[in-house]
């Protein structure tokens, strides 16, 4: 639905990096392929954690739930993907915290925390997002 590059402080700790870099899915459209994830509970700015994926053979992190949007969204690891370089970001968030030697591209979206979803992301990804929460019981 949208790629961010999250630049705040915890993604860098949890990352060992400058940034996370997530693509969010509806749960139901991520499968895994070397069967069940390990899940390690960790956590988090918003004092509710995180629920992060990892491969139960590598240990690697694959996706991340988060409080906001609960099991119903995978924030999935770009760099896990066959395919990473078509999901550059849509959007880098946190960037107040962001290391200030990291140079974001010319007129790459930025926000210095969150943004409003209606600023960012596209039409059907806002549907489907509405229907993913109305699945889940999130929305009526």
């Amino acid at each position: 639905m949208v790629v961010h590059a999250c630049h705040c402080g915890w993604c860098q700790r949890e990352t060992g990096t400058v940034h996370a870099l997530n693509a969010v899915y509806e749960a139901d459209r991520v499968s895994h392929t070397a069967g069940d994830p390990e899940i390690i509970v960790t956590p988090s700015a918003s004092g509710r954690g995180q629920q992060i994926a990892r491969c139960p053979i590598c240990k690697v992190a694959v996706w991340s739930n988060y409080a906001v949007s609960g099991p119903a969204a995978r924030f999935v690891r770009v760099g896990t993907l066959d395919n990473p370089e078509l999901c550059p970001p849509d959007v880098h968030i946190y960037t107040a915290s962001k290391q200030p030697w990291v140079l974001l591209p010319p007129g790459a979206r930025a926000f210095a925390e969150f943004y409003e979803l209606s600023e960012v992301w596209s039409p059907e990804s806002l549907e489907r997002r509405r229907i993913m929460r109305t699945k889940a019981g999130l929305e009526s």
